[in-house]
């Protein structure tokens, strides 16, 4: 049980990256006012939080209407984490943790963005999405390793709340050294897992005997 709440923890840590949406967090609302910026954050984390739950619970089942077997989620799981934590290494932008240059800019331009880029995909991006499928896929069969899951899907939302609402903090404490040092060794880890999820699903499929 304690594997699998770290694993969780790192997995999800990683692939929502708490200190990036801070920093996006506080330059997109630098002109917002204390209450709203409260706000918009709450909102933004409750949406995001109900994002990752619904495919938590659900995303097997739709995974598996649409004839996808556990070893494909895997594999494929695997390869878009490992792809991310590359980025994290290197300290590159990815699209699957983070806004695009279209979007940031098309989020400037809004006045509320609690929904978009906030709740998605800042917060629930599509690599928060396939890990919270992924982990709950490889708990399959054990309810309790699967309330972990959930667990740590709710704890890393509410780490990612109190880093936006004290993200001028955390920057000027981390700054930018700091937090790309934190990226990277989040990055190595979730690295080595994406690899060991893709040698968990070959070996599942039985590509290899």
């Amino acid at each position: 049980m304690l594997e699998t709440a770290m694993i969780a923890l790192a997995t999800l840590f990683a692939t929502v990256g708490p200190v990036d949406v801070a920093a996006v967090f506080a330059a997109l609302t630098a002109t917002t006012p204390p209450k709203e910026r409260y706000r918009i954050a709450l909102r933004g984390t409750l949406v995001a939080t109900g994002i990752l739950v619904f495919f938590a619970l659900l995303g097997e089942l739709l995974l598996a209407g649409l004839g996808i077997s556990l070893a494909a989620l895997r594999t494929s799981g695997g390869i878009l984490l490992l792809l991310i934590g590359i980025d994290m290494v290197f300290a590159r932008p990815s699209g699957a943790t983070s806004t695009t240059l279209q979007e940031t800019r098309e989020a400037r331009k809004r006045q509320d963005i609690a929904i978009f880029p906030l709740a998605t995909p800042l917060l629930a991006g599509p690599g928060a999405m396939g890990s919270t499928i992924l982990l709950m896929a490889n708990a399959e069969g054990n309810v309790v390793e699967q309330m972990i899951v959930l667990a740590a899907v709710l704890g890393i939302m509410v780490v990612a709340l109190l880093a936006m609402l004290t993200a001028s903090q955390i920057h000027r404490f981390l700054g930018v050294t700091g937090t790309q040092v934190i990226g990277r060794v989040f990055g190595i880890l979730l690295s080595a897992l994406a690899v060991q999820f893709i040698f968990d699903g070959v070996t599942q499929s039985g590509l290899i005997g």
